[in-house]
This record gives C-alpha cells, structure tokens and sequence, in this order.
C-alpha cells in the first residue's frame, strides 16, 4: 500500500509539474505547449523553417563547409555540416533570446579536448555559469576515447559527447566555444532545446572544471569552493592520475554546506565507495571498469611498460535521485589518499582534474581562473 501511494504521488507530482521542459515516461504521453527547437550548423539561429539553406554554389548566402561534397546535389542536401574554429577563436555554438530550456547537447569534436573550451552564460550574465574544457564537461578528461553510459553523460562510439542535463534559462542562453590550440578544430555539433515558461523554482545549471597538479602533501583536492545561495549539487567527475603503486582511492569525499567550518555535513568512507564501487574496483587483481545510470569507473588508462608510465582513471558520480541540497554555501573536497607498504595511509601527490556539476539561484560567485593553456594539458 505504502508502495502505491508513493508511485501515485510521484505520477500526480510529475502531472502538475510538467510544462514541456523535461519529458520521461511519466509524463511522456502529455500535450505541451512549448516549442522543440535545435541549432546546428545548418541552422544557427533555430528559427523555424531555417535549417538546411546553405547553398553550396551561393556561400554569401550561407556557409557552406561542405560544398565540394555537395556540389552535385545542391542546397538541402548535406551542405553545412560542422563549423571550423580557428586557433585562439571563439565561436558562438548559439543565442537563444526567449525563456526555454536546453534538453540535449551533442557534439564531436576534433583536436586536443582540453584545449577546446566550452562555456554557457545564462539570461544577461557577463561570466559563465559552465566554464569547462569540453573532454572533461563530457567524463573524457585524459583526451582518450571511452564509452559511458549514464542518464545525464553519454560518449558513444567514434566520439559522440551526449549531454542530457536539463538547463532552464528565463531571458537568454549563450554557447560558445574557445580553441586554444594551434590548429584548427572541425566540430559537429547540435543542441536541442524548448521554448517554454520556466517555474518560479527553477535553478541555473552549473559546471566549473579545477585541476591540480599535483596535489601538495598532505593537501586534499579542493572539487568546488565558493558556492554561495540555494541549490543542489548533482554530480562529480574526476580525472585521476596516480604517481604512485598500491591501491591510491583510500580519500574521503566530504561537503561542507551552510557555514560548516573545520568539519562537514556529509563524509563519505572512501573514493571508490562514493563512486559506487567498492575493494578497490578490483575483482581478481584487476581494475574492472564500468558504466551505470548514476555512477561509474568507466575509463582506466594502464602503463604500457614504455612511454605511458601512469595509471590513469576517470570517474563519474551523479545525485539525480539524491541530490545534495543546500541553503546558503557549499564546498567539496576529497582527500588524495593510499596506501604505504606498511598499510598505513599515504598522503598521495596525484594529478588530479575534477568537474563539479549543480543547480542554484543565481547570481553565482566569479569562478576561479581558468588554468593556463599549458596547466591544461595532458602529458
């Protein structure tokens, strides 16, 4: 009984909230007033009735990245596929002027992702409220190919970043995108959004890349700092190199929210447990990888006996059915933390890259500086 009244709940939650901004099987069958819309390449603006008019004998008309490809079917064929951005450019992906909700975000880049940043500005803001290097926003943040498979993030084979984080916005959303390598990008690219009233309760989408390398003595990882307002936080992603053998994911993750000082709310028991796994992820003396909804190890990198002399991981952990909800501040932190011969706890000085993702009011506080182009890169 208790089971029945819970589900009905959550089917009549689910009815009256539903304004065509997120759709599951819920709420799947339900009539909608918003307006689908989607900007690409062949339509940059998502105006109704815009897409597919590059000519590619006409190029003052349109772009046309295509049009050798084309040359022999014409305009409304495949003319203008991807976008070339140029060394030290950056391109705006798309400008919505009305209140909507972004719903869906794939793209395949080519080049170094860490050189390749991706930022998202909300309503009127002047600094991003997502400002990431787009491997890392997408759980790729070692620049290698691995498939993930989650609700919020999947990367599909060759390189199809998949982004399904739900990203309301009331006046304007801005895109864009900066190369900073010394070579020119292709990218493909396509972002699905509605036009639509947004809910007085409604939070900014948030995601802010740090990178330490390497994580001094005895420091902890710092994943985000400096949340001021009401929001929740909804997932981490991590790039972990480690610079020394033994076990290395001993390290607690813990939240410091709404004035906690030298101790937290929340504190996990370990960096595997907090991503969902367990012993190390090892079943046999091997690292296993995996793939879930909500969690995952989807990427082990191991040495190769040459130039690859690291082990590399990448991790993923998102609070959709649990997400950590605060009222005036947060901070995250995990310590860097393994094992010593002796088995007590060694103070590690890995490589460690992280992606916070959250929702909160705005306005949200600066974010700390961008590393530099060489702090950046994977080596």
């Amino acid at each position: 009984m208790a089971i029945m009244c819970f589900c009905l709940f959550s089917w009549v939650n689910a009815q009256e909230k539903f304004n065509g901004i997120g759709s599951n099987l819920g709420n799947l069958y339900r009539l909608s007033d918003a307006k689908t819309r989607s900007i690409s390449p062949e339509n940059y603006t998502g105006e109704k009735g815009k897409g597919a008019m590059a000519d590619p004998k006409n190029e003052e008309r349109n772009v046309a990245n295509a049009r050798h490809a084309a040359r022999d079917l014409g305009e409304g064929w495949k003319v203008n596929p991807f976008i070339i951005i140029n060394p030290n450019e950056t391109f705006t992906l798309a400008e919505i002027n009305e209140s909507g909700c972004i719903q869906h975000i794939w793209m395949t880049p080519t080049g170094n992702w860490r050189f390749s940043i991706l930022r998202i500005y909300w309503d009127d803001e002047k600094e991003p409220s997502v400002e990431c290097p787009v491997g890392d926003f997408f759980g790729m943040g070692w620049g290698e190919y691995a498939h993930l498979n989650s609700l919020a993030v999947c990367v599909n084979p060759g390189s199809a970043f998949n982004s399904y984080w739900q990203m309301p916005f009331r006046k304007k959303c801005k895109i864009t995108m900066e190369n900073l390598a010394d070579a020119p990008m292709r990218l493909y690219y396509q972002i699905d959004y509605s036009l639509t009233e947004v809910p007085e309760d409604a939070a900014y989408f948030h995601a802010q890349f740090r990178r330490t390398n390497p994580v001094p003595y005895k420091d902890v990882y710092t994943i985000v700092d400096g949340i001021k307002g009401k929001g929740h936080y909804v997932g981490t992603y991590m790039a972990w190199q480690v610079n020394n053998n033994r076990w290395w994911g001993e390290g607690e993750i813990k939240f410091f929210m709404d004035g906690d000082k030298q101790f937290p709310t929340i504190c996990g028991t370990g960096t595997e447990d907090y991503f969902c796994g367990s012993y190390n992820f090892d079943r046999g003396g091997k690292y296993i990888e995996f793939s879930t909804p909500y969690a995952g190890l989807h990427q082990v990198i191991r040495p190769d006996g040459t130039y690859r002399a690291n082990q590399r991981f990448g991790m993923y952990r998102w609070h959709i059915t649990d997400p950590i909800r605060f009222e005036k501040d947060l901070k995250v932190t995990i310590q860097d933390l393994g094992w010593r011969a002796d088995r007590r706890y060694l103070a590690q000085r890995s490589d460690i890259s992280s992606v916070a993702f959250w929702y909160q009011q705005e306005p949200h506080r600066t974010f700390p500086e961008l590393p530099s182009k060489d702090d950046l890169e994977v080596n």
